[in-house]
């Protein structure tokens, strides 16, 4: 079990007050990592209470990561309050959902902003200073969306294959630096993200049928796949998409 343990690293999670990235939060700190909790206007003060209760350091950066003037000072508050950075999560992301005849270019531009942007310069960020160190994990989240096209979201499904694209890229450039960069591709998880499908009586079953595992996904379910791409047990892999989805790519 020493291949996963996090004991004396320090994660930076984007998006971490609620759903997916404060589950990941978790997870990273049950195995032993320090975390920085980014969020823009949930409180994470829930999820900092848990991860110290864990044992291991947490501070909360408050930051909206479309505002790429903010960005250098999530990395400087975590080498100050942590004292290291090791591994990165860009989680943080927004849906527009319109069809896209009618889809707003503003609406366009603030997924983008959020999605793909914020993960661009925030690798970038980080990745400086891991290859500086010659060590460093990069865990962008991309989407069952990297792969597919959806409906009525052109926004988000662009800028989900945008992150496997720059996943890609990076962990070419990157893997002989010591700093492996890959992704985690959610299928339909139970999140605010996905509430008007699950709503939609049709449409959730006509989801639900299509997944093996019968079952929306939960938070927790990326708490295992995290822990794994941020440990010494995934050093050789660089720039792959890691589908967690029940089987939904498999049908």
């Amino acid at each position: 079990m020493s291949f996963f343990d996090l004991t004396g690293k320090t994660a930076i999670v984007t998006g971490a007050g609620r759903g997916l990235g404060s589950a990941i939060a978790i997870g990273l700190a049950k195995a032993g990592a320090d975390i920085a909790l980014v969020t823009n206007s949930t409180p994470a003060s829930a999820v900092k209470a848990e991860i110290e209760a864990l044992g291991r350091k947490a501070i909360t950066i408050q930051a909206d990561v479309s505002d790429r003037s903010l960005l250098p000072g999530i990395i400087e508050q975590t080498l100050d309050g942590l004292g290291r950075l090791d591994i990165l999560v860009n989680n943080a992301g927004i849906i527009r959902r319109t069809p896209a005849a009618e889809h707003r270019f503003e609406d366009w531009q603030d997924v983008l902003d959020v999605n793909l942007n914020s993960v661009f310069v925030l690798c970038q960020l980080a990745g400086n200073h891991m290859i500086s160190q010659g060590s460093g994990k990069i865990i962008n989240i991309a989407s069952m969306l990297s792969f597919q096209g959806g409906i009525n979201v052109p926004g988000y499904t662009a800028s989900k294959h945008a992150v496997a694209g720059l996943t890609k890229a990076l962990g070419n450039e990157w893997a002989s630096k010591g700093v492996q960069v890959n992704a985690i591709a959610p299928g339909y998880m139970s999140t605010d993200n996905t509430e008007a499908l699950r709503d939609d009586p049709v449409r959730s079953r006509q989801i639900l049928d299509r997944i093996p595992a019968a079952r929306w996904g939960t938070a927790e379910d990326l708490m295992g796949p995290a822990i794994f791409l941020a440990s010494q047990a995934s050093d050789y892999m660089a720039g792959h998409v890691l589908c967690v989805d029940g089987g939904w790519m498999n049908r």
